[in-house]
C-alpha cells in the first residue's frame, strides 16, 4: 500500500495531468469556435424549416401523384366515298368527297397535352379516397372528332372545356374482412372497379395509344361508365403461386347527381333528368367472374345498360344508330383471357377479347316516332393484343393490337318494310407502337396506326374510306 505522501504526491500528478487536457481541450474550441457557431447556425436553421414545414404540410395521410401527356400528331383520311354528311355537310357528288371532308375538318398537325394529379389518401393503410384532378386540350381528331374510333386513351378536353380543371374522379375504397373490398363514390368508373382486369395489353411496362384498346375488346361490357357508383369485389384468398377465383359487381348511374326525375317527355330522356335508380339514370349494371392463374386468366361478364347509355367506340353506323338509346335498353357480354410469358424478351403476352351486344325496344325515335329505315339490334366486337417488355432494352416495350370494335351483326325492318337488313358494317383497327423508357419517370412512344372503314355501312356501297394516323406520345409521371 502506499503512503499518505506517495498517495498525495500521485493525487497532485492526476489533478496536474487533467489541467493539461482542460487546457488543451480549450485551445481546440477555441481554434474551431467559428467553426461551430457555423454548425450552430445550419442547426437552428435546419429546425426552424422542419417546424415550418410541419405548420404548412399538405397531409400526412395524402401522397400526390401526377402525369403529363404530351401528344403531337396528325391523322388523314383517304378513300372515295362520297357521303361528307358524316362530318356535318351535305353529301356533294364528286370523288373522294367524304376524305377530302374530314381532312378539311381534322386533318391539321396538332400538339395536345393531358394532365393528371392523383390524390392517394389512406386512414388505416388498407383504404384508400382517390380522388383525380384533370385537364387537356384535344380539340382535334386525337379527340375522336370526325370519327370515334381515333380518340386516344389520354385524349381530354379539360372538365368543363379545354383547358380548364376538375374533377375527374373520385371515390372511397374499403376491406370489409378477408375477402370483400367495396367502392363508393359520386364520381367513379365501372371500369376501374373490377375484381381483375381481363386484359395486359398497354398494362406494365406498356402503353395505351387508341382509346378503343384500353376497353378489352367489348366496348359494350367495358365501355368506361362514370357516375354515381357502389361497387362489391370478392377475391378468393388461396396460397402465393395458386390461380384463384374472384368476382366483381357494379352499379353506376352516369346522370346520379341529377335531382329532376321527369321533364315532361315520354320518349326521351334529357340531360336534364336523373338520379339514381330512376328510368333515366343512365344506369349500368356490369359483373365479371374471373379465373386467375400466376401468368394466365380467363373472365366472362355482363353488362345491362338503361336507355342513353352506350357502347363506347364503334362504326359511324353503329354509334348513330343504336348507341344512345332513345327508347329500350341492351344486354352484353363478354369473353376474356390472356396469357404472359415468365420472362420478358422476345416471347409476347397475349390479350384476347370478343363482346356481344344485344338491343331491344330500341325501335322509336325521340318523338316516339317508329325507325323508317333498318335499325340495329345486334353488334359484335372482338381484339388481338400482343406486348413484348423490354425489348430491345430494359424497360422498354412494344406493343401491336388488331381488332374490329362494336360493328352491326344484326338489323330489324323499319315501318317502310323496304330496306336492307343484311349488315354491312365491317371495319379492322390496327395499332403499332414503340415506348422508350428515357428515365424513370420519362417515356417516349411513336406510335400508328390504322382504321380500315370506320364509317362502317355508311361508306356506301362500292365505295372506301379510311383513316391512318401518326403520332408521338411522351408521359412525364412525378
Amino acid at each position: 500500500p502506499l503512503s499518505r505522501w506517495e498517495a498525495a504526491a500521485l493525487l497532485n500528478a492526476c489533478l496536474d495531468r487533467i489541467t493539461e487536457v482542460t487546457d488543451e481541450l480549450r485551445r481546440l474550441l477555441k481554434e474551431f469556435e467559428k467553426e461551430l457557431a457555423i454548425l450552430r447556425g445550419r442547426v437552428d436553421n435546419l429546425e426552424a424549416k422542419v417546424g415550418e414545414l410541419e405548420a404548412t404540410q399538405f397531409s400526412t395521410t395524402t401522397k400526390l401523384k401526377g402525369q403529363a401527356t404530351f401528344v403531337v400528331g396528325a391523322i388523314t383520311a383517304s378513300g372515295d366515298s362520297q357521303n361528307s354528311g358524316a362530318f356535318g355537310a351535305a353529301p356533294t357528288f364528286g370523288s373522294r368527297d367524304a376524305a377530302e371532308r374530314y381532312n378539311q375538318l381534322y386533318g391539321a398537325t396538332t400538339f395536345s397535352y393531358d394532365l393528371r394529379l392523383n390524390l392517394l389518401t389512406s386512414f388505416t393503410g388498407k383504404d384508400l379516397l382517390y380522388t383525380r384532378l384533370r385537364s387537356g386540350n384535344f380539340n382535334n381528331a386525337f379527340a375522336g372528332k370526325g370519327v370515334n374510333l381515333t380518340a386516344l386513351d389520354v385524349a381530354s378536353n379539360g372538365i368543363g372545356g379545354t383547358d380548364s380543371i376538375g374533377v375527374d374522379r373520385l371515390y372511397y375504397r374499403f376491406p370489409v374482412g378477408r375477402d370483400f373490398t367495396f367502392v363508393v363514390g359520386p364520381k367513379a368508373r365501372n371500369t376501374e372497379s373490377l375484381a381483375v382486369t381481363p386484359s395486359v395489353y398497354g398494362s406494365g411496362k406498356g402503353n395505351r395509344i387508341l382509346d378503343l384498346f384500353s376497353l378489352n375488346g367489348a366496348p359494350g361490357v367495358y365501355n368506361k361508365a362514370t357516375g354515381s357508383l357502389l361497387a362489391g369485389i370478392w377475391k378468393q384468398k388461396v396460397e402465393k403461386g395458386r390461380g384463384a377465383f374472384s368476382f366483381g359487381a357494379s352499379y353506376v348511374a352516369q346522370q346520379g347527381n341529377v335531382g329532376q326525375v321527369f321533364d315532361g317527355n315520354d320518349n326521351a330522356c334529357s340531360s336534364s333528368e336523373g338520379g339514381i335508380g330512376t328510368d333515366c339514370a343512365r344506369g349500368n349494371f356490369l359483373a365479371q367472374l374471373n379465373y386467375t392463374a400466376p401468368q394466365w386468366n380467363v373472365s366472362l361478364a355482363y353488362r345491362y345498360g338503361q336507355q342513353a347509355t352506350n357502347f363506347r367506340r364503334g362504326t359511324n353506323f353503329a354509334a348513330s344508330n343504336s348507341w344512345f338509346l332513345t327508347t329500350g335498353d341492351t344486354n352484353s357480354v363478354a369473353a376474356n383471357a390472356y396469357w404472359q410469358p415468365k420472362n420478358s424478351g422476345w416471347m409476347p403476352s397475349v390479350s384476347l377479347g370478343w363482346g356481344l351486344n344485344s338491343l331491344s325496344g330500341n325501335d322509336s325515335n325521340a318523338l316516339g316516332v317508329e325507325f323508317i329505315d333498318p335499325y340495329v339490334t345486334e353488334s359484335q366486337s372482338w381484339f388481338v393484343g400482343l406486348q413484348w417488355n423490354d425489348l430491345f432494352a430494359k424497360g422498354n416495350a412494344a406493343g401491336m393490337a388488331v381488332g374490329q370494335p362494336v360493328f352491326a351483326t344484326a338489323l330489324s325492318r323499319g315501318s317502310d318494310n323496304s330496306g336492307n337488313t343484311t349488315p354491312a358494317d365491317g371495319n379492322f383497327v390496327w395499332e403499332w407502337w414503340y415506348k422508350f423508357q428515357v428515365t424513370d419517370n420519362i417515356a417516349v412512344t411513336p406510335a400508328i396506326f390504322y382504321l380500315s372503314r370506320p364509317l362502317g355501312q355508311l361508306t356506301g356501297n362500292d365505295s372506301s374510306f379510311s383513316n391512318f394516323g401518326g403520332l408521338v406520345q411522351t408521359t412525364f409521371k412525378f
